[in-house]
């Protein structure tokens, strides 16, 4: 996953508008506040929160 830092420092949540931070391994961004991870596909980010995975936070 190749995602410009610039890009990902301005990206926020679309539900919760909290900000993201990259998980490379999962190629995904996650989201700090309600956790969420967005796919990033092909180097793109789909931020849509249909598109989303919850995570398991227990």
């Amino acid at each position: 996953m190749n995602l410009d830092p610039a890009l990902v420092e301005i990206l926020v949540c679309p539900q919760c508008r909290s900000g993201l931070f990259v998980d490379a391994q999962a190629d995904e961004l996650v989201c700090n506040g309600c956790a969420l991870a967005y796919p990033v596909r092909r180097d793109v980010p789909v931020m849509l929160v249909d598109e989303a995975r919850p995570l398991d936070v227990s």
